[in-house]
C-alpha cells in the first residue's frame, strides 16, 4: 500500500495545514501550524520512508473501524455467528485496529479547508458489508466526523476511533479525566477493570515521561490536554458521544505517544457485551449509522504556560 506526494490532499486555513493520504488507509500525514518563522507539528509527522512503504503505523493518525484496537485471536461472538479474522500484524495473533486503516479510501469532496473520504467494504474476513466516511474540516482547530453504516442484511457490531500520534520530550505534559482503567495481560489484552492511583495523576496532569502505558480507560469525560511548555504550545482534544473511552499508549524511550478517542474497549465483544458502560461498542441494524466526532484544538500559550 504505497502512496506518493501527488496522491496527498493538502488543506489549509490561515497558518494551519493538514495533509491527508486517502489511498493509505485514509490517514493523516501531517497537522501543523506556522508561527512567525517556526513550524509546529501538532501530530508526529509521517516520514518519507513510511509514505514510500505505505505503512499506516508511520502516519500522524489513522481511522479505527469497524472496531477499535484488538480482538483476541481475531475471534469473537456476534449474536448468531462467530467472527473469525486473520491476524494482521506479524508479531501478534490478535487482529488489530479493524480494517479501515489497511484499505484505500476515496475522495468524495474537497475544498480548500475540508475533505470527505469514503470507504465501501464488502464482506471478507470482517463478514459484514459497511460504508464509512471521514469528514475533515480545518479552521482554528481540526474537526473530524466519522460515520459507519451497516449495509449488510444482519446486525453488525460496530466501533469507531482514531489513532493520533503526538510528539513528546522530557517536558511534555498530559491531563485527562477518566474513571477506570483496564489492566492488561502480557499480550495487551484487557483482563480486569480497576481504579488505580494513576487516575488521580491523570486528572490533575502529569509528565508523559512519568508514564509507561498501553491501556484502555473507561468513563472518559471526552476531553484531554497536552502541553509542550518549552515551545509555548498546547492542544486540547474534545469529543462527542459515543467517544466514551480512551486509549493511552506511552512506550518507553520513544519520541511519541498516542491518546485515542474510541467508542469501544479492546476486545469488547469478548469482554462482556451485556455491560456497554465498561466495554463500549454498538450493534447496528441493517441501514443504521454510527457517527462520532472529535476535535483537536491547538493553541500557542507562551513559553512558560
Amino acid at each position: 500500500m504505497a502512496t506518493t506526494s501527488s496522491e496527498l490532499l493538502h488543506l489549509a486555513h490561515g497558518p494551519h495545514a493538514l495533509i491527508l493520504a486517502p489511498g493509505l488507509g485514509g490517514s493523516i500525514v501531517r497537522y501543523f501550524s506556522q508561527r512567525d518563522d517556526r513550524r509546529f507539528e501538532w501530530l508526529r509527522p509521517a516520514s518519507q520512508a513510511a509514505l514510500a512503504q505505505g505503512n499506516p503505523l508511520g502516519m500522524a493518525s489513522f481511522p479505527l473501524l469497524p472496531f477499535c484496537n484488538r480482538i483476541r485471536e481475531g475471534r469473537a461472538p456476534a449474536r448468531d455467528r462467530t467472527i473469525q479474522m486473520r491476524a494482521n500484524m506479524p508479531d501478534s495473533p490478535h487482529t488489530l485496529h479493524g480494517v479501515g486503516w489497511r484499505l484505500p479510501w476515496q475522495v468524495a469532496a474537497q475544498t480548500s479547508n475540508s475533505a470527505t473520504l469514503t470507504l465501501e467494504h464488502p464482506r471478507d474476513d470482517w463478514p459484514f458489508d459497511f460504508y464509512a466516511t471521514q469528514y475533515f474540516e480545518l479552521d482554528d482547530a481540526l474537526h473530524i466526523t466519522m460515520t459507519l453504516e451497516n449495509r449488510d442484511s444482519v446486525a453488525m457490531p460496530a466501533g469507531l476511533g482514531h489513532h493520533p500520534y503526538f510528539l513528546r520530550d522530557a517536558h511534555t505534559w498530559l491531563r485527562s479525566d477518566v474513571n477506570g482503567m483496564w489492566q492488561s495481560d502480557a499480550e495487551l489484552m484487557p483482563t480486569q477493570l480497576t481504579q488505580p492511583p494513576l487516575l488521580d495523576a491523570l486528572r490533575k496532569g502529569c509528565l508523559i515521561d512519568d508514564l509507561v502505558l498501553d491501556n484502555n480507560f473507561t468513563g472518559w469525560q471526552r476531553q484531554s490536554e497536552v502541553r509542550w511548555p518549552q515551545y509555548g504550545a498546547a492542544l486540547t482534544m474534545t469529543a462527542e458521544a459515543p467517544f466514551d473511552f480512551f486509549v493511552l499508549y506511552v512506550p518507553p524511550g520513544l519520541d511519541h505517544f498516542c491518546m485515542e478517542p474510541v467508542s469501544n474497549c479492546t476486545d469488547w465483544l469478548n469482554l462482556d457485551p451485556g455491560q456497554p458502560e465498561i466495554a463500549g461498542g454498538h450493534w447496528l441494524e441493517p441501514g443504521e449509522v454510527l457517527q462520532a466526532r472529535f476535535t483537536l484544538a491547538p493553541r500557542f500559550t507562551g513559553p512558560q504556560s
